[in-house]
């Protein structure tokens, strides 16, 4: 019978070497022989199911973001991702989780971030379930249970000084879910992501992206100011960190990832008039997406990029549209009320996403002719989609950028 390796084993079964490793030692894989110092392991060989001592055991890797790892590698996989985490329960609840997240699921992920919070077992299922919290609290619009999940991150049983800067990023990206970047550490501004385990390092190299476009934005709009750089100079740069990142993200097989940074870059793209390179990263994070009906990451993008989503999704799959649509009524709704609350603002929920678009661009202060170019309108309906912002909004249009 022909024999595989560990790492094989390992790459096979969605787990970390070392636990390939413990379980040969134990007997758990029938078949498995040392040669020298090294396990061969039968190629046929089924990996053995939970048992109690395994229930309580650490997270197989050392982040909250699990759906953001190896361990959700391909696409169409995800079902049989969580299967293969039988071992070890907790990981397996927070990965059907964060898939259900991902699939605009918020009940189920509700359900298992009370789980975790309750059986208060380790570090990583305390800290993923605050974080769960936070993103069910998002989807509702609940202010007292944002708060309520950031306690939950806050008081995760830390005991080193890794732990505790995980805590202070974990905190951070929730935060910037609400494009609120205060909260994150300078060591994270700059980049530097050396303090993190590097399990977490997909979840940060997103949230990085994040930051960069969020600050890239109060530029542009100028809500802040940096001498020297005016309108969308910064964002234009943007594509050339943003691009890397996706380029790293395919060759770690991190399918989450790499979904999360194209669209981010898409984003910009689309921010800085480059429509065809959007369409190429839309196009496809859409591939990754539709084989697991990950529609509520594509849900989190309709306002940024309006239009020019729906065109693509209904390219491949009119039907799919409609599922995403409807996620993004009850996000944009929930998302507005939450922001609007935690950042002291009120964010207007009533607007098309024509007139999104058009309230954007004239937020990064274009002409009503240079809108109408760009997103291939008349001149008179970008003056009514002015017209109609503003009062739905009482804002003028200089303040455009305080309400979206």
């Amino acid at each position: 019978m022909e024999k595989i390796t560990v790492q094989q084993a390992a790459e096979k079964w969605g787990v970390t070497p070392r636990r390939v490793q413990d379980l040969c030692r134990r007997g758990e894989i029938k078949g498995a022989i040392l040669w020298h110092r090294s396990w061969m392991i039968p190629e046929d060989a089924v990996y053995p199911r939970c048992t109690t001592q395994d229930i309580d055991q650490p997270l197989p890797r050392k982040t909250p973001f699990l759906h953001m790892t190896d361990l959700y590698r391909t696409p169409g996989s995800a079902e049989a991702s969580i299967d293969q985490l039988s071992y070890n329960h907790e990981a397996q609840v927070l990965l059907s989780a964060e898939i259900a997240y991902s699939r605009g699921d918020i009940e189920k992920v509700y359900q298992n971030a009370k789980y975790l919070l309750a059986k208060h077992s380790g570090f990583y299922a305390v800290l993923s379930g605050g974080m769960l919290l936070a993103l069910c609290a998002i989807w509702r619009g609940d202010l007292d249970l944002w708060r309520q999940a950031k306690i939950h991150i806050f008081e995760a049983p830390a005991q080193n000084d890794t732990d505790r800067d995980i805590v202070s990023f974990t905190i951070a990206a929730v935060d910037c879910m609400l494009y609120d970047v205060n909260s994150f550490p300078e060591w994270f501004k700059i980049g530097n992501f050396e303090l993190l385990p590097p399990d977490a390092l997909p979840a940060a190299k997103i949230y990085y992206a994040k930051y960069l476009y969020t600050a890239a934005y109060a530029l542009a709009t100028k809500q802040i100011e940096v001498p020297g750089v005016e309108g969308l100079a910064l964002m234009a740069m943007l594509p050339y960190t943003i691009e890397p990142m996706i380029s790293q993200a395919c060759a770690d097989n991190s399918i989450i990832c790499e979904i999360y940074l194209r669209m981010i870059c898409a984003v910009v793209y689309h921010t800085i008039g480059d429509d065809t390179q959007a369409v190429r990263h839309i196009d496809r994070a859409i591939d990754l997406a539709l084989p697991d009906r990950l529609y509520g990451i594509l849900a989190e993008y309709c306002r940024l990029l309006g239009s020019m989503l729906e065109k693509r999704v209904c390219r491949v799959d009119p039907q799919a549209w409609e599922t995403i649509k409807s996620l993004y009524k009850t996000y944009s709704t929930g998302w507005s009320f939450l922001s609007g609350s935690v950042r002291g603002r009120r964010i207007v929920t009533t607007l098309s996403l024509k007139e999104r678009e058009v309230a954007k661009l004239a937020a990064f202060g274009m002409s009503n002719p240079e809108i109408a170019e760009k997103l291939h309108m008349s001149l008179p309906a970008v003056k009514q989609a002015i017209r109609i912002t503003a009062e739905k909004s009482g804002v003028s249009r200089g303040e455009f950028a305080t309400i979206l």
